[in-house]
């Protein structure tokens, strides 16, 4: 398969602009995909939004540069793991990686200011992955659903319905993120019940 550099596809989005006038920056689904993320990634030094999604990125690295990053995406790429998100501390309030091949979020606690957190359709097997998330005190909403953990409960090719009345398993499923992440407001597109509502529905 023919891959291009992120140093190509972004030569090619900017079109004769400077990367450092890029607000937001659109590189997902690029044809031929992005492999690999490399230095000219940090030159986007006032993106406050940038897309790297449906590529076939592997590792994050190289985002020392984005001082100013609020919102990424790398949904539908090859990721094991978020090592390199650290840097982004200081600024990220979104983190979009549904559809990859996580198991742990070794480091997320440095993610301070994440309010929005979607990662359907990883690998997350073990509850204490999702106790990690309780250190966010400003996390809001996450979406969680096609992870083992929420297989195992709910059941295989189950997508949530918000917009439908919710099943016993899934509340039991709500319960276990309600008693890991209490300030959570919402879980899968579904806003979280009040405590009283969810025992009246019993």
């Amino acid at each position: 398969m023919t891959y291009q550099t992120f140093r190509e596809a972004l030569n090619k989005y900017l079109n004769d602009r400077k990367p450092e006038e890029l607000k937001e920056c659109y590189l997902y689904g690029r044809i031929p995909p992005i492999e690999k993320l490399d230095q000219s990634l940090s030159s986007l030094i006032n993106c406050e939004r940038l897309a790297l999604s449906s590529n076939t990125i592997d590792r994050i690295g190289y985002m020392n540069g984005l001082r100013n990053l609020k919102i990424l995406s790398l949904s539908r790429n090859n990721l094991k793991n978020l090592n390199g998100l650290e840097v982004l501390g200081d600024t990220l309030e979104q983190l979009w990686i549904s559809y990859n091949h996580i198991e742990k979020f070794k480091g997320i606690n440095t993610l301070k200011k994440l309010r929005i957190f979607y990662f359907a359709y990883n690998q997350i097997k073990d509850w204490i992955e999702i106790n990690k998330l309780n250190e966010l005190n400003l996390l809001e909403e996450i979406t969680a659903y096609g992870n083992p953990i929420h297989e195992r409960i709910v059941g295989e090719n189950f997508s949530p319905e918000p917009s439908q009345p919710i099943t016993s398993l899934e509340k039991e499923y709500y319960r276990e993120f309600n008693i890991r992440i209490p300030h959570l407001k919402k879980l899968d597109g579904r806003v979280f019940l009040d405590k009283d509502d969810d025992e009246d529905n019993d």
